[in-house]
């Protein structure tokens, strides 16, 4: 089978992106093989990309598509706050829509997507989930402004926690270049606070308008851009008082520029999406 595809990236956290709106690829990805996402995702011997992202017909009347993603690892995640640019992207420029607004559905969140002027894609990523049964996290006493999270090495580090359709805990540090990412993020990952894992992200204020991340995400590792993760630091930001109703939020790949106005209202973010080229994928049927 010809499985085509394009390699599209939000600030460097790259992606896979494939129409299944489309017989037979949409029968062959309904349920996507290990071998095929490790053939996708693999960097040496495959695409390579931290996400696979299937483009799927619309679940209701008022959805224009459906929007899954997989991880290099294999495992299915609810949101990707890069990859729904991607997709928006991708649906304007392969003609599947004319719209400039589109909502789509992954399985655990409803995304409202704009496409602006300059090439940017401004998107409503929903009003974060703040209380602990819903991030998933498990902690004594209820919700809270911070947490406290106990390494294997007896370290304890501070924490806010939210779920934007996927679970976060954030953690300030001084100095995010130097910050042991990869060593606390696994670590993470095995934690019984995070009975789903979480996406670990380090972030630095750097004034109530900047602030500079890194973001460890579970199934993927770190990535160059984190989309949700930069919403997550925006919502732990404000919390905690350290950020403004708008801030700009520096990942590795550049920027995001973030707003939220507060408890029950959504999480905005707008950046860039690009694609780098487009290709197919000969796949036994």
């Amino acid at each position: 089978m010809n499985l085509p595809f394009a390699k599209m990236h939000g600030l460097g956290n790259d992606f896979v992106v494939i129409d299944a709106t489309r017989a037979p690829v949409g029968e062959l990805l309904r349920a996507p093989s290990p071998a095929l996402l490790s053939r996708l995702t693999d960097r040496r011997f495959g695409v390579g990309c931290d996400q696979v992202l299937l483009i799927e017909p619309s679940p209701a009347p008022d959805i224009d598509f459906g929007y899954r993603i997989f991880n290099a690892d294999g495992s299915e995640v609810g949101q990707c706050g890069n990859g729904s640019r991607c997709l928006a992207r991708y649906v304007r420029e392969h003609r599947m829509s004319d719209k400039r607004d589109l909502r789509v559905r992954t399985s655990t969140a409803l995304l409202e997507l704009h496409l602006l002027d300059d090439g940017r894609v401004r998107v409503n990523m929903g009003a974060p989930r703040l209380e602990p049964a819903q991030v998933p996290m498990i902690v004594e006493g209820g919700r809270r402004p911070e947490y406290r999270i106990t390494l294997a090495d007896g370290t304890t580090l501070a924490c806010g926690a939210a779920s934007m359709g996927n679970p976060h805990a954030v953690f300030e540090v001084a100095d995010v270049d130097s910050a042991p990412v990869a060593r606390i993020g696994e670590e993470l990952q095995h934690h019984p606070a995070f009975p789903q894992r979480v996406n670990a992200g380090f972030v630095q204020f750097l004034d109530r308008g900047h602030a500079r991340l890194r973001v460890y995400e579970r199934g993927a590792g770190e990535t160059l851009a984190c989309g949700s993760g930069a919403c997550a630091a925006m919502v732990v930001g404000r919390l905690w008082g350290k950020l403004d109703q708008q801030a700009e939020i520096q990942v590795r790949g550049g920027a995001l520029q973030l707003e939220w106005a507060g408890e029950g209202q959504p999480v905005w973010m707008t950046g860039p999406a690009e694609t780098v080229y487009e290709g197919s994928l000969e796949w036994p049927k």
